[in-house]
């Protein structure tokens, strides 16, 4: 693909990442803030709901994708939808008068935004040819860092103005994908055919597939899994880890997260790049998607057993290279290695959203399993969950080695 297809492709991302997390960084917070002061548990229930509503719907939109027929091809109408469904959320959440309606806001976000960003990724799988994929997903992968940063910018000055405060990152998100959607050409659908009709029982068969028909998904997919089954659980109890390890309050520790965090974005740049692009070069995807796993393996063991600041510092840098590199080239990967890219690329897709959605959703309780062991009073052994975090990731980058069609 050219210059034009890449870099439309990495703006629509940016575009969707700053109208989309925008909201789940900050303004959500200030808003459950106004409308239920001292409820912060509030703001879980909204984000989880949102996921879960995501979670159950994704292949069911997949294979809706796969069988539109169109004038303007299969991709852009779910994203040109989504786009308006998106910002009707983004009204909704910034003039939601009680909670419930703020937490439906953000389900149609999550539905809306969503779908454009699943759809062009799957415009990826649709068009990049083997040797383009590690390029893209690092510059994506990149963009989509530096996303959130962008919209917290322009949100923190409009905290008092709650229009203002979600529609302008949604100003970019619409005016990013337009430019997608209106410049890049899908041919025609209208012709495309499909070998079985679609009623209830085929649609919710979508759902399923036979691993051993395609193993090298199956194995991309469990590697997926792992890795942010261990990375969910590293990044969970982040601020009541640093505040056990530095014997510091909760509230003392949030000005070094976030000053480690911004630093983390220029660390999860350089994995995403420099793995997406070498992958490409050297034509290998299984030793950088290992080499990811283990990196973020070394820096949870560092920070687990870290005597100071400095290196917990370090540890937590380490954790974002691997962090950026595994996802960047097994995002590559999974492309390589999609089943029936032609006829259902975005069902597969789809399938491979529940190895990240399943470990967001039960990690969290699961950590507290690990916190207990050992622990006396009101002591949490952190130490140990960081360590099994370690082994999980470790083993989500092992598991990508079994994969025999892509080197």
């Amino acid at each position: 693909m050219g210059a034009r297809y890449i870099w439309l492709m990495v703006l629509a991302q940016f575009g969707v990442f700053v109208a989309f997390i925008t909201p789940l960084a900050i303004s959500l917070a200030i808003r459950v803030q106004e409308l239920a002061p001292g409820h912060e548990e509030y703001l879980g229930y909204i984000t989880g709901a949102g996921a879960f509503v995501v979670m159950l719907t994704s292949p069911f939109f997949g294979v809706f994708s796969d069988r539109t027929r169109t004038r303007i091809g299969r991709r852009r109408p779910w994203m040109i939808a989504g786009m308006f469904v998106g910002v009707i959320s983004l009204f909704v959440m910034a003039l939601a008068p009680t909670v419930p309606v703020l937490g439906l806001g953000w389900i149609l976000a999550q539905l809306g935004w969503g779908q454009v960003l699943s759809n062009l990724q799957i415009s990826t799988a649709d068009r990049l040819p083997e040797s383009q994929r590690g390029k893209v997903a690092g510059l994506t992968g990149f963009a989509t860092q530096i996303a959130p940063v962008f919209g917290v910018i322009i949100a923190g000055s409009f905290t008092t103005q709650n229009v203002l405060l979600f529609i302008l990152p949604g100003i970019v998100g619409v005016v990013f994908v337009t430019l997608f959607v209106t410049l890049v050409h899908e041919d025609d659908s209208r012709g495309n055919t499909f070998g079985d009709k679609l009623n209830a029982v085929t649609l919710l068969g979508k759902y399923l597939y036979n691993p051993r028909r395609y193993p090298d998904f199956s194995w991309n997919w469990l590697g997926r899994f792992l890795f942010y089954f261990g990375l969910t659980l590293n990044t969970t109890f982040t601020a009541f880890f640093f505040a056990s390890k530095l014997g510091v309050a909760v509230t003392d520790v949030a000005g070094l997260i976030g000053t480690l965090g911004a630093v983390g974005i220029l660390a999860v740049t350089v994995g995403a790049i420099g793995g997406g692009f070498l992958s490409d070069r050297l034509r290998r995807r299984r030793l950088f998607v290992l080499a990811g796993g283990a990196v973020f393996a070394a820096g949870a063991v560092l920070m687990a057993f870290a005597p100071d600041l400095p290196l917990l510092f370090v540890g937590s840098l380490l954790t974002s290279v691997g962090i950026g590199a595994f996802s960047a080239v097994d995002q590559a990967l999974l492309l390589d290695v999609l089943p029936e890219r032609d006829t259902d690329a975005g069902r597969f897709m789809g399938i491979t959203g529940f190895a990240t959605s399943i470990p967001q959703a039960v990690a969290p309780l699961i950590a507290p399993l690990f916190l207990a062991i050992g622990a006396v009073g009101d002591a949490k052994n952190y130490t140990l969950l960081y360590v099994v975090a370690a082994a999980i990731t470790l083993l989500g980058g092992l598991v990508v080695l079994r994969i025999k069609s892509v080197r």
